[in-house]
C-alpha cells in the first residue's frame, strides 16, 4: 500500500490487533473474529487513509473498537486525537489500548458527539480533521458534528459504495477517492468534504 512506518509503529500495530482479538472474545467489539480477516478488514482498511490526515487534532466519531483512530494515532504520534463514542464497554477497551500501548496522543471521549465541547486550557478547541467510518451518511456526520467544525475543517468519510451525496449548507465536496486496500477484496471509498 506504499505506507512507511517505523518498527515500533508496526509492533504496536500488531500489539493492538492482539488487544482487538483477546477483547472481541469477550465484550463482542467487532463482528469479525478472524486475526488474519482483522488485518485488512480493520488495520489496513484504517491505514488506507493515511495520506489524507493533515496535522492538528482529528477527531474519530463513531470510534467503536478505535477504528481508524488507533492504528492512525500510532502512525501520527505527532498528531492528536479524540476518539469519541458512546458505548461504555468500547470506551473502556479504547482506554486499555491507549494505556497498554502508551498512546499519550488520544483522549478516550465516552460521549455522544453531539454532546462534545472540547476544551483546552479553559479555551474551546475545534477539530483540524473528522473522520468518521461505518458510522452514519455523510450528511448525518455533518449535522452531529458540526460544532467541531470551523472554516477550513476537513472531514474525511469512509464508505463501502461511494455515494457523493450532500446535502448539507456550508459544506463542499472537494474530492472522492477510490481506497486500495491490500487483501481486502470489497469497494472502499473517502469523501473529502470542507467546511466553507
Amino acid at each position: 500500500m506504499g505506507i512507511v512506518l517505523p518498527d515500533e509503529a508496526s509492533h504496536k500495530l500488531i500489539d493492538y490487533l492482539g488487544l482487538l482479538s483477546h477483547w472481541n472474545k469477550a465484550f463482542n467489539l467487532s463482528a469479525i473474529r478472524d486475526t488474519e480477516e482483522m488485518l485488512s478488514k480493520h488495520l489496513l482498511d484504517s491505514l488506507s487513509v493515511l495520506p489524507f490526515i493533515g496535522a492538528g487534532t482529528v477527531c474519530d466519531v463513531g470510534s467503536g473498537a478505535g477504528l481508524p483512530g488507533i492504528p492512525l494515532a500510532i502512525a501520527l504520534p505527532q498528531n492528536h486525537f479524540a476518539l469519541i463514542d458512546s458505548n461504555g464497554k468500547k470506551t473502556r477497551f479504547l482506554t486499555q489500548v491507549k494505556i497498554t500501548l502508551g498512546l499519550d496522543n488520544i483522549d478516550v471521549i465516552n460521549q455522544r458527539v453531539e454532546d462534545f465541547k472540547p476544551m483546552r486550557n479553559d479555551r474551546r478547541i475545534y477539530c483540524n480533521t473528522v473522520i468518521a467510518r461505518a458510522y452514519a451518511s455523510a450528511d448525518n456526520i455533518l449535522k452531529s458534528t458540526a460544532h467541531l467544525h470551523q472554516p477550513g475543517t476537513r472531514i474525511l468519510v469512509m464508505q463501502g459504495k461511494l455515494d457523493e451525496t450532500l446535502d448539507v449548507p456550508g459544506y463542499i465536496l472537494e474530492q472522492s477517492h477510490t481506497l486500495n486496500v491490500y487483501g481486502l477484496n470489497a469497494q472502499r471509498h473517502l469523501l473529502e468534504i470542507k467546511k466553507i
